[in-house]
């Protein structure tokens, strides 16, 4: 792997080359010991596009949270068969199916941070165990998080992950979806311009943000997929908090 000099000598270097220039540098470097993940997105489609040219072996790993909308399943399918993908399926860890279980409704709800990280970043970090890169499609015009994050950026576990249209903005992205007439999420006329869990989405106005739908009214952005969010303590102490409010909803 590159020293943390390479990496930031790297990094510096392709804020001013195009995604595919990334991605075709990471495919001579590092395959098949990288993978890629993706929501199924429109917003998604360009990476998975330039992938699919690039390296269409690359593992593209999808999480299935279990609270996914119909349309997002039938489109990974769609797309996944006629783009030649090979999609990998994440799942919670199956010791967390009779808590899950037990508050399938109430989880989103009141504790959307312990349900983000039992359904999407635990799945994520599991799987990425068996990698050394991961591409993610993530851009700095997205959150205020993602607005100072790296082109390459090493984890602390020592992945490194690779952010090829993080300079790219919504504009970038219409473009690029226009020019090569790519197909766009079925939500997508219906106002849901950011598409992720059914719980936790909602459509919004053409002039709002476009990821202003996810986790609306509540101080929440990320699902902790592309932060530092989640500690061991953190999760103890929040699943203990949200035992003791189910407790009193039942009672």
């Amino acid at each position: 792997m590159l020293s943390v000099y390479k990496i930031r000598k790297f990094s510096a270097e392709f804020e001013t080359k195009t995604p595919q220039e990334i991605i075709e540098w990471a495919a001579d470097r590092f395959s098949p010991i990288m993978a890629m993940s993706s929501s199924f997105q429109t917003q998604s489609m360009p990476l998975l596009h330039m992938v699919s040219r690039i390296l269409p072996a690359m593992p593209v790993l999808f999480i299935d949270t279990g609270y996914h909308f119909w349309e997002t399943l039938m489109f990974r399918e769609k797309i996944a068969a006629e783009w030649g993908l090979n999609i990998v399926d994440l799942y919670r860890d199956s010791r967390w199916d009779i808590f899950v279980r037990q508050n399938m409704r109430l989880l989103p709800v009141e504790d959307p941070n312990l349900c983000c990280y039992l359904h999407k970043v635990q799945p994520m970090q599991n799987a990425l165990k068996e990698f050394k890169v991961w591409i993610s499609g993530i851009r700095r015009d997205q959150t205020s998080v993602r607005a100072n994050a790296s082109i390459l950026e090493l984890q602390k576990d020592g992945l490194l992950k690779i952010n090829p249209l993080l300079n790219w903005t919504k504009e970038d992205v219409k473009r690029y979806v226009d020019e090569h007439n790519l197909p766009s999420h079925p939500l997508l006329e219906k106002g849901y311009r950011s598409v992720g869990c059914a719980p936790c989405t909602v459509a919004v106005g053409v002039s709002d943000d476009e990821r202003a739908g996810r986790w609306a009214g509540r101080e929440k952005v990320e699902c902790g997929l592309h932060t530092t969010m989640f500690s061991k303590k953190d999760i103890s102490e929040s699943q203990n908090e949200f035992h003791m409010d189910v407790t009193k909803v039942e009672k």
